[in-house]
């Protein structure tokens, strides 16, 4: 097996590094919250990881850049809703901006009201514990208060494009 050619990180090769980050595989989530005004609000992400077990603590990142940022900053609470494979359509809403993404969909309201969207893998009602910058983006991990799951074969993203488990 030929050994792939090595880089050395420079700003030029920002796009050859995003490529090869995307090789690792994740799932998808949509992460929900309040604003101050009480709206609904979410995006979606593929930046979710567990950080410990005791206490139960689980990672995400946003992008400095994003309008969400404010809110992400400084709400009670949020939800991290991990989609399942039939739930495409729904990452791709919630990763477009537009202002109501919560029209016509079925949803709970989980810790601080936020938003638990149906149809998902599980479900993490977070208490928003703890924000660090870390380069371009904030780093939120939240105290995890409650949590569920559902026997839905996840939703995969790898290389730039969804994927199925099968």
């Amino acid at each position: 097996m030929k050994q792939p050619e090595l880089h050395t990180f420079k700003p030029e090769n920002t796009l050859s590094l995003r490529q090869a980050l995307g090789q690792f595989a994740t799932g998808v989530a949509i992460i929900t919250a309040r604003n101050d005004d009480g709206q609904a609000v979410g995006l979606t992400i593929n930046s979710f990881a567990s950080v410990s077990l005791d206490p139960p603590l689980v990672l995400w990142s946003l992008g400095l850049d994003s309008p969400l940022l404010k809110t992400f900053e400084h709400c009670s609470h949020y939800a991290i809703n991990i989609l399942a494979v039939n739930q495409m359509e729904l990452s791709q809403r919630f990763a477009q901006s537009q202002t109501d993404k919560f029209s016509g969909l079925e949803c709970q309201l989980g810790a601080g009201d936020v938003a638990l969207l149906s149809g998902c893998c599980a479900w993490f009602e977070c208490r928003n514990e703890i924000r660090h910058i870390g380069g371009d983006h904030l780093i939120l991990i939240g105290h995890v208060e409650r949590f569920s799951r559902a026997e839905n074969e996840p939703l995969i993203f790898h290389s730039g494009r969804y994927r199925a488990l099968k």
